[in-house]
């Protein structure tokens, strides 16, 4: 089977290599590796009934961040959290950490990943990564394992940014890449500030994170591509996220009768958002190798049948495992947007709305992963990310790195989101092995 392209040329230089964070730590014994299985069905059981919070009956699920769904799931994980005996505790943006303290410990080696979805979310997609590491630990602890640096279990607030923007919202707070007070007055795109929000759900913590207690962060998660599977790997190893760019742009025209406005004499805000669109598609064409670029969303007002639209707002999706050339593309954008409203005798607004450079994970992270998962004798295929994760906001400020397993189909953000049973119980497996090296 052909090899499908792996984006890996372009990406930024990594810093450096932590070794100290392994130099304690010895690969496992093949007994070893056995002792510390989980319990699969435990994982799968709580999947399945955190999949049942916000339940939409066609297989998804919509829990978008604050809403009561979420906070149903919220209090179903935390509480189980409790139920193992962990010290659980609420930030100042809502983020809740599950902790296994380390007697005099050495710092904090920290798993998660969010169980906010989109509104057709599908069962995997960030829970996977919370549920394993709520696994892993319940696992390490039957096992007698007993770290010497603390371990602790995530999830984030507003992961999705399908509610409130940016998304990733709680780790940059967590990780004092944005304000708490910004990300409190953020408005939700039904109106609801996300300070109110945290309130009425009864998540405003009062708890402050220190990142310098950080020693690193793994997170399992689905690929959500189509990769992993093309190339019959159960485990890919993430060695780190494409930089995202996203732009609003707004044209602003006239409204006139369709029948009776001459071409000539037309201020179409709606022509002019499908020229641009056109143009975005040309433009990934053109620069092509890792360069995306998408169209999610036009809205146009009045949005009649027969009226000259008046207004047209759009979103443009790009990403590029290449810094330079993502700005690149970000300008040429604007500069399109420009010519074609003065063209058109149109106004324009264009508003940023994520800005996020490509990451490198930690290389020793990475060697971890990689090396472990073949330690349980399963097969690894090297990969970036295409889709933002919490972990790429922790890479900058601790040693991070990510493990995949497949998506059936390459189908997320969907009702229809798959992993085979066994391939959710390998990437757990592998999650938890990684983090007994990184706490032993």
């Amino acid at each position: 089977m052909a090899r499908p392209p792996v984006w890996l040329s372009v990406l930024i230089a990594p810093g450096t290599c932590p070794s100290a964070l392994l130099e304690k730590a010895q690969p496992l014994t093949a007994g070893a590796d056995r002792a510390c299985l989980i319990d699969g069905d435990r994982l799968l059981r709580r999947l399945q009934a955190l999949g049942e919070v916000g339940a939409t009956g066609d297989g998804g699920v919509c829990r978008l961040a604050l809403t009561d769904a979420d906070r149903e799931g919220r209090d179903l994980v935390s509480g189980w959290m409790r139920e193992l005996g962990l010290r659980v505790c609420i930030d100042l943006i809502g983020n809740v950490v599950g902790v296994w303290d380390a007697e005099g410990g050495d710092g904090l080696v920290l798993t998660g990943s969010h169980i906010d979805t989109v509104a057709c979310g599908g069962l995997y997609d960030g829970n996977l990564g919370v549920l394993a590491g709520l696994e892993a630990i319940e696992s390490l602890r039957e096992a007698g394992f007993r770290p010497t640096r603390s371990l602790g279990v995530a999830f984030f607030t507003n992961e999705e940014g399908a509610r409130f923007s940016p998304d990733m919202l709680g780790s940059l707070v967590f990780a004092d890449q944005l304000s708490v007070e910004d990300a409190l007055v953020t408005r939700a795109i039904d109106g609801p500030l996300l300070g109110a929000e945290l309130e009425r759900a009864g998540y405003a913590g009062c708890e402050r994170f220190s990142i310098d207690t950080l020693k690193a962060f793994v997170e399992l998660h689905i690929e959500q591509g189509p990769i992993l599977e093309a190339v019959q790997s159960p485990i890919g190893v993430v060695l780190g996220v494409q930089g995202i760019h996203w732009l609003e742009v707004e044209f602003i025209g006239e409204a006139r009768h369709a029948g009776t406005t001459p071409m000539a004499m037309r201020r179409d805000a709606g022509a002019a958002a499908f020229a641009l669109a056109a143009g975005v598609a040309n433009l990934a064409k053109r620069v092509g190798g890792d360069q995306l670029a998408t169209v999610g969303r036009v809205v146009l007002e009045p949005n009649l049948v027969n009226v000259v639209a008046r207004r047209a707002t759009m979103t443009v999706d790009l990403r590029n495992t290449d810094g330079d050339l993502l700005r690149c593309a970000a300008a040429e954008v604007a500069d399109l947007a420009l010519s074609i409203a003065e063209a058109s005798g149109l106004g324009l607004e264009i508003r940023t709305l994520v800005d996020l450079d490509p990451v490198v994970f930690d290389p020793a992270v990475v060697d971890l992963v990689r090396e472990e998962a073949h330690h349980l004798g399963l097969s690894t295929y090297d990969l970036p990310s295409g889709a933002g994760h919490d972990a790429q906001i922790l890479a900058r400020v601790c040693p991070a790195g990510m493990i995949f397993v497949p998506s059936a189909g390459g189908i997320s953000h969907n009702p229809r989101e798959h992993t085979d049973a066994r391939e959710l119980v390998q990437g757990a497996e592998v999650l938890t092995s990684v983090l007994r090296r990184l706490a032993a």
